[in-house]
């Protein structure tokens, strides 16, 4: 995309998007191909050999492979190469997370160290906190952690109770209060921890060292999932932090905290893929082994559809992710001349908060479909701790807990989507109407495209103008109270995230046909015709429970006559569709989409 184009999140709500503005996995360069065998060769050489060690929770492993991690530069990337990192873009550090999120616990840690755990000091540290802490956590000498969550403060993170007053001599900060759920916390070196300082309203935020009196561990937490991850509770009785580790300014925590919700939850959803990849490709080597009735179990339809779904989600979830990745370096790059790039990542987090949310619930979930499929495809040794694919069940789990529940996510997709559009980041409210107006010209039957990419695109259009109809009717009807009406933002937001991913993946194939051969390539549209197809049978469903939620009379009749018009797409053979999107991960007994 040319630099002079701004980038503005959200904005695929209203504007189109262009396939030779985005970037796709296929284009990974020489150096970024490098890093991620890196980061496999590691996890095949200090990772899988000791999962039952890790998730046992020896003492000192899991800080001992982050060690071996740093030694390699794989807890760098993102750091500038002035305290001992990679300096590397965001998507190159999505790439690495992307791999290493294959790691069950230890991905955990390694996410948590390399991201909210280091990158709070590194956008808001000040040059003495950053040359402080930055290259021990880059080199891994110190591992990093990020204490946020309060037992009665999980979504609503400001209502936190863990206070901080200045002491006597004005030399401390004397935090008292309590934290839990922090990863890392049994061996972190340096905790980010918010507090108020003594009435404020809103959070402040403090770099915090273990051997600061006054700061105290509970036992490791017993978990579900991801049992090798470290989370303890810290307690805080009159814990002395010096003055000068206040990151940030005062009362600046909150907005901290946001934002680096906002890189936390793009990043899961690059860390969910190579879980997900490592699930398939589980889930094909063992129906390529399996035998009942006399037959592999890979040659069944039903599992055949099992294969090709795990394929289709993970695909459509990978390219959304890259897209919105090389969003953030684009809007970054953008920035420079006006601001720092610390200063410019953190305000593209912001930027992008929208893309970060939708990102965090489909990635979440898309995992959990594939881990769940995973176990079935099993059958009984899917069931059995004798084999890995129980962990991954139950450690996917979690994803869609962490960096803010789905549910919060959902409406936050809506309610940034309609505060973005109020600030004029985009002409969301007069699409919106646009859309809605033009609903009492529909008649007849839509006309349908020969060409693919244009029938494709026409169809995510109209998906886009369901979701402006919807907003519009919806913020008509409700105003100012809409925020209440949760089950109606759930589908709305439902709609969202699929017009994102949709059109995320048709533009990526698009810019497959100059990659890939005719015969390559149809694969790729077979992946597309199944997954715009379903989608549209989705959002019909999405739109109508939202319409028949609030809508009456003549009103209720447009929205579902707009809806019916909207959703009309070409039949597609599912079945064959997949079978031969199955048939190429079962030739190649491995995912290579």
């Amino acid at each position: 995309m040319e630099k002079n184009k701004q980038i503005t999140g959200g904005e695929f709500i209203v504007k189109e998007t262009e396939a030779k503005d985005i970037f796709i996995p296929e284009e990974f360069d020489e150096e970024q191909n490098m890093i991620a065998q890196t980061c496999r060769d590691f996890l095949e050489t200090e990772v899988y050999p000791n999962l039952d060690r890790i998730d046992q929770q020896e003492e000192g492993l899991i800080a001992g492979i982050l060690t071996k991690a740093g030694e390699l530069g794989l807890l760098g990337i993102s750091i500038p190469e002035k305290y001992e990192g990679f300096e590397q873009s965001f998507v190159t550090s999505m790439f690495a997370g992307d791999v290493m999120g294959a790691a069950y616990s230890f991905a955990v840690a390694y996410s948590c160290h390399t991201g909210i755990g280091s990158l709070p000091i590194l956008y808001y540290g000040n040059d003495e906190q950053k040359e402080k802490y930055l290259p021990k956590l880059a080199s891994g000498e110190w591992k990093g952690a990020y204490a946020l969550t309060e037992p009665n403060a999980g979504s609503d993170a400001n209502a936190g109770k863990t206070n901080a007053t200045l002491s006597e001599d004005g030399k401390y900060y004397l935090l008292n209060g309590q934290k839990n759920w922090t990863t890392n916390s049994g061996f972190a070196h340096v905790i980010t921890v918010f507090a108020k300082i003594d009435n404020d309203r809103v959070l402040s935020a403090f770099i915090i060292e273990r051997n600061f009196p006054g700061l105290g561990f509970s036992p490791e937490e017993k978990k579900m999932g991801i049992k090798g991850s470290s989370t303890r509770q810290l307690f805080f009785n009159d814990c002395k932090v010096p003055v000068e580790n206040l990151l940030g300014n005062r009362g600046q925590g909150f907005r901290i905290a946001l934002n680096i919700l906002h890189m936390g939850r793009i990043k899961l959803g690059g860390n969910v893929l190579g879980a997900a990849k490592y699930a398939i490709n589980q889930s094909v080597q063992y129906a390529n082994e399996r035998k009942q009735f006399k037959m592999l179990i890979s040659s069944f339809g039903s599992i055949k559809h099992k294969l090709a779904e795990q394929v289709i989600k993970h695909f459509v979830t990978e390219s959304a992710v890259y897209r919105a990745s090389y969003n953030v370096d684009q809007y970054v790059e953008q920035s420079l001349d006006e601001m720092n790039k610390e200063k410019a990542t953190i305000d593209a987090f912001a930027q992008f908060a929208v893309e970060a949310a939708i990102l965090k619930v489909f990635a979440s979930e898309t995992l959990d479909y594939i881990v769940d499929e995973n176990v079935q495809i099993y059958g009984g040794m899917g069931y059995s701790s004798e084999l890995n694919v129980e962990k991954g069940y139950r450690d996917s789990r979690i994803n869609r807990i962490f960096e803010g529940t789905n549910e919060i996510n959902k409406i936050l997709v809506v309610d940034t989507v309609l505060k973005r559009g109020a600030k004029g980041y985009f002409d969301l409210f007069g699409e919106a109407e646009k859309a809605y107006k033009n609903l009492v010209n529909l008649s007849g039957t839509p006309e349908l495209e020969n060409d693919f990419y244009a029938e494709k695109k026409r169809i995510i259009r109209n998906f886009r103008k369901i979701a402006l109809f919807l907003i519009h009717a919806a913020s008509e009807k409700f105003q100012r109270k809409l925020v209440y009406e949760q089950e109606i933002l759930n589908n709305i937001a439902d709609i969202i995230m699929l017009l994102y991913v949709s059109e995320s993946s048709l533009l990526r194939v698009e810019k497959l046909e100059n990659i890939k051969d005719s015969g390559q390539i149809k694969v790729y549209k077979d992946i597309i015709d199944v997954f715009v197809y379903d989608t549209s049978g989705k959002i019909s469903k999405f739109a109508k429970d939202a319409i028949y939620s609030f809508a009456e009379g003549e009103v209720k009749n447009l929205l579902v006559k707009g809806t019916n018009y909207y959703t009309v797409v070409n039949g597609v053979n599912t079945k064959e569709a997949r079978r031969r999107i199955a048939d190429k991960l079962i030739d190649d007994n491995k995912y290579n989409f």
